[in-house]
């Protein structure tokens, strides 16, 4: 029929009868008669936010105005919880009851009409476990970019930074684009030619983003459509080429593919700052059969540079002579050079024999 309850100091007792609260106890020893449906709930205002089923009746009977701070949030607000000077959490929509006898309370009402949210000490904010139920946070580094939509729209393209948004406000969607110049690969593309040869070719697309909004509005990802279409160019301009062309014009090749890549990469907000065809790589037997083209090729190169030599020389040899056969005296010296450069290398033993023949050895000497 009775009963004798303790309440301690940084607690309070609620005073229910008949399911109604009549009275908010005070630390020390109460009792409640049972017998005539009173009953003591004890409260811990250690515990900071006032948990009690019937919360609503405790703040709406003002008992406890003197130990509570009451926070009641429409749609769009939110509240910023401080306590002794350091933040805590974030409160939502709906009521709330914290006690403030044990800590230093603030409390900062903060607007949500505006899904971003701003505020002077946004990064701690934004990086508290405790905000992370009621906020989105977007981190871009240098070199990014975030395209910002709301409910489906266009907002903003974000500059590098830190932001944070409001949950549930409106419909909200990110896209981080980097501005860095990035690299394709295309290795081991299989192709074949216009003359029916299959080969092998590697080649890589340097390109970077210059419209981010067009980037992530015109297809899902930007590289991977940059990627197909590389792939199509290449093989509709190698396609068109026969292989001779193909070892003749690399560099040829090389621009019109880029050419015609650079108007499909503008489409997707793409600016192409370099296009590089690295080999083109032959089946092994063709391998076999271009080297003896070529060898083939140097050999022929090489007979007719000896031919034009030797008719060369020969026509030379024709105009010397004629030249000596009209000229006795340039007939002479070069018997004399001739004569100079056997004495040279040799002894020279001269026989004097024959008046006539010993005259004209004399006279040439």
């Amino acid at each position: 029929m009775f009963r004798l309850i303790k309440i301690k100091n940084a607690e309070t007792g609620l005073k229910f009868k008949n399911g109604k609260l009549v009275a908010a106890l005070q630390p020390g020893w109460h009792l409640a008669r049972t017998i005539l449906g009173e009953r003591i709930d004890v409260l811990n205002e250690k515990d900071l936010f006032v948990w009690h089923e019937e919360v609503d009746q405790i703040i709406n009977s003002e008992l406890l105005n003197d130990r509570i701070i009451v926070v009641d949030l429409k749609d769009n607000q939110r509240a910023a919880l401080w306590i002794d000077g350091r933040f805590y959490a974030l409160l939502g929509i709906g009521r709330q009851a914290i006690w403030k006898t044990q800590k230093n309370v603030r409390v900062e009402e903060l607007p949500a009409d505006d899904p971003r949210f701003e505020h002077r000490h946004l990064y701690k904010i934004g990086k508290s476990a405790a905000a992370s139920n009621l906020l989105e946070t977007v981190q871009v580094e240098q070199g990014e970019t975030c395209v910002y939509y709301r409910d489906g729209k266009f907002v903003a393209e974000l500059e590098p930074g830190f932001y944070a948004f409001w949950k549930g406000v409106a419909a909200l969607k990110f896209f981080v684009v980097s501005r860095k110049e990035k690299v394709l690969d295309l290795s081991g593309q299989e192709i074949m030619t216009a003359d029916k040869v299959s080969l092998r070719l590697n080649a890589v697309v340097n390109f970077k983003i210059r419209d981010a909004v067009k980037s992530v509005s015109v297809c899902e990802s930007a590289e991977t459509a940059l990627y197909r279409e590389s792939q199509l160019i290449m093989r509709a301009v190698i396609g068109a080429r026969k292989i001779d062309e193909l070892l003749a014009g690399k560099e040829q090749l090389t621009a019109e593919i880029a050419t015609m890549l650079k108007s499909k990469a503008e489409t997707y907000g793409v600016e192409l700052t370099g296009v590089g065809v690295k080999d083109i790589i032959l089946p092994g037997k063709m391998r076999e059969i271009m080297n003896r083209v070529v060898a083939a090729q140097k050999e022929a190169e090489a007979n007719q540079i000896m031919r034009r030599e030797e008719t060369a020389a020969t026509r030379s040899q024709c105009n010397t002579a004629k030249m000596l056969e009209t000229n006795p005296t340039l007939m002479r010296l070069r018997e004399l050079e001739l004569i100079e450069k056997v004495a040279e290398k040799s002894k020279i033993n001269l026989i004097l024999g024959e008046k006539g023949l010993a005259e004209k050895l004399v006279n040439m000497l």
